[in-house]
């Protein structure tokens, strides 16, 4: 049975859909990892979680690549749509399933969308949608482009992993950190982009942190894994 909404046709798409929708980012991943990556990882853990929710009515949209991430854009090849348009994407987007479909549910696998995810799931419950959002969260994550998202890019797409250069950042907390970010950006407390250590990333510990992440999102639609 195939989850994958875009592989079906318009009179194949199941009654009362649950339609997962992925939303990631095209942004600076340090230098070794693609610029896509939080945009493979949402669109992978969304399709696994439909599979492991075993539901036919669960079904997985095409992702929305762009995001708003503005605080990578000191970062060559970082391409953002900022907080506002990806909110109105969001509203126009449920607006639309809706007109078909039972729920709609934002598979997160940028922390930058937070605030345009926030905004547009509120003003659309009080529209009367049924629609939320959820993250791809790891347990004890780096912050970015570390190891765990190098273990899941080596899971995932291990071709696009540029080991050989991959290297520390700013190991510090997002606590101590935010400060600098607020005002700079990722640039002004990591010259090469990473916010962590990707140092003993594995493709084995990238396939467990996938199967734990849709276990999330599977159980977050109200069923058992």
């Amino acid at each position: 049975m195939s989850h994958v909404l875009a592989d079906g046709t318009t009179a194949t798409v199941p009654p009362a859909a649950v339609v997962l929708v992925p939303v990631g980012s095209v942004e600076q991943h340090g230098p070794h990892l693609p610029l896509d990556t939080d945009t493979v990882i949402a669109d992978a853990v969304a399709r696994r979680a439909a599979e492991l929710a075993d539901r036919a009515e669960v079904v997985v949209a095409p992702p929305i690549s762009y995001g708003a991430s503005g605080e990578h854009q000191t970062f060559t090849g970082t391409s953002s749509i900022g907080t506002d348009a990806l909110r109105t994407v969001l509203v126009e987007l449920t607006r639309s399933v809706r007109t078909w479909a039972a729920r709609v549910v934002y598979v997160n696998g940028h922390g930058g969308n937070l605030q345009a995810l926030e905004a547009a799931v509120g003003q659309l419950t009080a529209e009367g949608h049924d629609v939320a959002w959820v993250a791809c969260a790891a347990d004890r994550p780096d912050l970015h482009a570390g190891r765990t998202e190098t273990s899941l890019m080596l899971h995932l797409r291990p071709e696009g992993v540029r080991l050989e250069r991959a290297e520390a950042g700013n190991t510090a907390s997002l606590r101590e950190l935010m400060p600098q970010l607020r005002a700079g950006g990722v640039g002004a407390v990591s010259a090469n982009g990473v916010l962590g250590d990707p140092s003993g990333a594995s493709a084995a510990e990238g396939k467990h942190m996938l199967e734990h992440m849709a276990g999330k999102v599977a159980a977050a639609l109200g069923t058992s894994t």
